[in-house]
């Protein structure tokens, strides 16, 4: 198969005037190249593409590929992550990962939440900010969290995200909606243990790959796995794969929640506990990093001992049958 990759790199959008925080969850070069390797020893032809403006330019010029590997996360907008699933839709090229409804419904969290709640799975109780006057009518009792309601890896989330009182819940909001132009989501505190779940498939097809448990080393932003843990996660993080009663629960509601939410051939749930132990879903990741050593999903993989291009492999080979699938039986090739 000829498969192009689609995708944002960090250093493409500071060379035009974007800072640190704009590109936060764009990716590094040797994302990509591992990508390709691994696409290539699987036996098929790959080209590389880049962000929307690209594709656009290239599908304007009548180029056309029999698969896109899309990891490409946008830059504007609450539908940024939908761009490039819709554009490809639009011309009947079929693609891995989650379609434009999914990738625009799980960026934003609140909507996200809201689905979960009505096809009752736990989610912190949440409330959405646009000014920070709203503050004072959250009847959320403290510590709350507070982050942008559309961002990912945790993007605007530091060591100020847990606010104990009104007065620094004020102050975060505030400086949340100056930094990032858009409502902020603040939702209870949970201070149990973190986890995030690996799933490759859709549908009835999707399997769980492990359950990472996110553990803090540093003394430094200690409670929450802020943007500062995840950039620097090989000295500050520890991440182990967990097996007990607790990880079982989690699995099970993560793998729940990507079939209520309709995601596609792989990525990730993330789950917290309350005070009394009870797993919380969080977020979910239709578009997971794909870093061979430093995204939470090639990190699992490694840990169960498998090779990237495998993990790769898997995920393509979800998406191939998918579109298989739908091709067959006379559906448009981008539906599952």
């Amino acid at each position: 198969m000829l498969i192009a990759l689609t995708y944002d790199l960090r250093q493409d959008y500071l060379a035009e005037g974007f800072s640190a925080d704009d590109v936060a969850e764009f990716d590094r070069p040797d994302t990509i190249d591992a990508l390709e390797h691994a696409l290539r020893h699987a036996g098929h032809e790959t080209v590389r593409v880049g962000h929307a403006r690209a594709l656009m330019a290239r599908l304007a010029a009548g180029e056309r590929w029999d698969l896109v590997f899309n990891i490409a996360e946008g830059l504007l907008g609450f539908g940024r992550e939908s761009l490039v699933p819709a554009l490809l839709d639009a011309h009947g090229i079929p693609y891995v990962f989650s379609d434009p409804l999914v990738c625009a419904v799980t960026l934003h969290k609140a909507t996200a939440k809201r689905i979960l709640r009505d096809a009752g799975l736990p989610t912190p109780e949440f409330a959405v900010v646009e000014d920070a006057s709203q503050c004072e009518q959250i009847g959320l009792p403290y510590p709350l969290f507070a982050k942008p309601v559309a961002e990912g890896s945790s993007k605007g989330v530091d060591g100020r995200a847990k606010a104990s009182d009104p007065a620094s819940l004020v102050s975060v909001c505030r400086d949340l909606l100056r930094r990032f132009r858009q409502p902020v989501l603040v939702e209870a505190y949970l201070p149990g243990r973190e986890v995030t779940v690996g799933l490759v498939g859709t549908g009835d097809r999707t399997r769980v790959v492990g359950v990472l448990e996110v553990r803090l080393l540093t003394a430094d932003d200690a409670e929450i796995y802020t943007y500062a843990n995840k950039e620097d996660c090989e000295t500050r993080v520890q991440y182990v794969l967990a097996h007990d009663a607790f990880a079982e629960e989690c699995a099970a509601l993560a793998l729940e929640a990507w079939r209520v939410i309709g995601a596609r051939d792989g990525g990730r749930v993330d789950l917290r506990a309350d005070g009394a132990g009870r797993p919380k879903v969080i977020e979910i990741n239709p578009l997971p990093g794909m870093h061979p050593e430093h995204s939470d999903l090639p990190i699992m993989w490694s840990l169960l001992g498998r090779p990237y291009d495998e993990l790769v492999a898997a995920i393509l080979d979800s998406a191939i049958a998918r579109t298989s699938t739908a091709h067959a039986a006379g559906a448009p090739t981008c539906m599952s």
